[in-house]
């Protein structure tokens, strides 16, 4: 690995000069060659950003009001765009083109920070993963369970009994898992974001349009500039409860930043990584933003104070029938890249620790050329998924474990950590103008972390209250 270059005067292409030349497929590091571009790393920010986030953005609008609700999307659009552009800064060590690089989030940290922040980051990021693709499970298989709830609704009436069990979708979308993931390889995965991404485009946009379509045809739902009202839609408690969990909904929405070093190590050098990731982060964050505008705003406009958790899903929405299905069809196929974008930087994690640990044991394949499987590999992802569904089973909250999720990405990861490794590479002095501003947006996210988490919890609770295991309809 190149060293870092002194004298600080050497341009761009003086330094590209002093990089190793690429031989055959093997990279400056000598691992496979890296082959991802500013479109493979925009379609993989979408896929990872517009998720199951977006269809609960017209409830946390009914939760905020007009005011508060498009105010906090903005925030939080603006917040997650600036801290991954210094997250990006950090992919390599010291020059950025030819320091030292770090493969992981984890191992940024480590690099720039050292000590407890890198087992810290570590455990937040894998802890987040994890849940995420709990909560991707459950989502896709509620939008599933809808699709036979829309026809159902279609040929029986909107009064019919259409109630699904949610849980054999749940096992259904486990055993895809298995089968895609035992594609390893994160940059060998692009066509699968791309599809992803597309998928996610098709159904925000279905959202948009029905929402509009009821806003033109009627009747709406009720609206305010402070969101659900106290002693008409909830009391006092519920209004607190509801509106910080609306900003952990809003917080997932945008969590992205904990698979955004993962994401640069998957494009080609030149140009620097970092230059073309915050292309990437930039052309990501104002699309998914414009749908997230779209979307809530359009959605509580359709239903005002009313609006349901899952727009798709809720069934504030019953015809076109065949529409509400390719949607939701939509979703599943969107959710099935996205929990394979997540996931891979868990496999890939654990299988780098047991390869260090017992070498040969991760790569050792059998089978026909084509057709070669590692058997730990298959073994452990697949009892990776298994219990993935298994707790999918057990904890079927949409909007409660959203915002759990939300809360628990949003200040170490997006704001936290960034932060911190961008005063300690600047070395911005200690209680400094800009030092106080870093600190004072990172205490603030930290307060709105740690009550979108406790409200959520709630809402998980509450929900315990009457829930059955195995038994959840949707």
């Amino acid at each position: 690995m190149v060293g870092r270059m002194r004298g600080g005067a050497m341009d761009f292409e003086d330094r590209l000069a002093t990089l190793p030349r690429v031989r055959g497929d093997r990279d400056d590091d000598g691992n496979e060659t890296r082959t991802g571009t500013v479109w493979t790393a925009t379609a993989h920010i979408i896929t990872a950003v517009i998720g199951s986030g977006v269809l609960s953005l017209a409830w946390a609008m009914a939760q905020l009001g007009w005011v508060t609700g498009a105010v906090t999307l903005v925030l939080f659009a603006a917040i997650t765009l600036y801290t991954c552009g210094l997250l990006a800064d950090c992919y390599r060590v010291g020059d950025p083109v030819t320091g030292k690089r770090n493969y992981t989030y984890t191992e940024a940290v480590k690099s720039n920070l050292g000590g407890w922040y890198g087992c810290f980051c570590g455990f937040c990021q894998y802890a987040n993963m994890f849940g995420t693709c709990i909560g991707y499970t459950i989502t896709a298989s509620i939008s599933a369970a809808a699709i036979n709830k829309s026809n159902c609704f279609h040929w029986h009436g909107h009064d019919a009994d259409c109630s699904q069990n949610t849980s054999a979708y749940i096992i259904g979308f486990g055993v895809v898992q298995v089968l895609f993931s035992q594609l390893h390889n994160f940059h060998k995965l692009w066509w699968l974001s791309i599809v992803a991404a597309l998928m996610s485009f098709s159904y925000s946009t279905i959202a948009v349009g029905l929402s509009l379509a009821q806003i033109v045809t009627g009747p709406t739902g009720k609206t305010t500039m402070t969101g659900t009202q106290v002693g008409v839609d909830v009391d006092s408690a519920q209004k607190v409860w509801m509106t910080f969990q609306a900003l952990g909904n809003v917080a997932f929405a945008y969590s992205y930043a904990i698979v955004l070093i993962e994401i640069q190590d998957t494009l080609r050098s030149p140009p620097a990584e970092n230059e073309t990731m915050r292309r990437a982060t930039v052309m990501g964050i104002s699309t998914t933003t414009g749908f997230y505008m779209l979307c809530g705003c359009l959605g509580y406009a359709a239903f005002g104070n009313a609006a349901p958790g899952n727009i798709l899903t809720g069934f504030g929405f019953y015809e076109p029938f065949w529409l509400v299905d390719f949607a939701n069809a939509c979703i599943v196929v969107h959710l099935v890249g996205s929990f394979q974008l997540f996931c891979q930087a868990i496999y890939a994690a654990v299988e780098e620790a047991v390869a260090a640990r017992y070498p040969g044991s991760t790569t050792r394949e059998h089978g026909a050329a084509g057709l070669n499987l590692s058997v730990f590999r298959l073994v452990w992802r697949t009892a990776f998924v298994a219990v993935i569904t298994l707790l999918a089973i057990l904890m079927p909250f949409f909007n409660s474990i959203l915002g759990i999720l939300g809360s628990i990405a949003f200040w170490p990861l997006t704001v936290f950590f960034p932060v911190e490794m961008y005063i300690r590479q600047r070395q911005v002095p200690r209680f400094s103008t800009k030092w106080t501003a870093l600190q004072s947006l990172s205490f603030v996210c930290f307060l709105v972390t740690v009550a979108s988490c406790a409200a959520s919890v709630q809402g998980v609770l509450d929900s315990l209250k009457t829930y059955v295991p195995f038994k959840t309809r949707s």
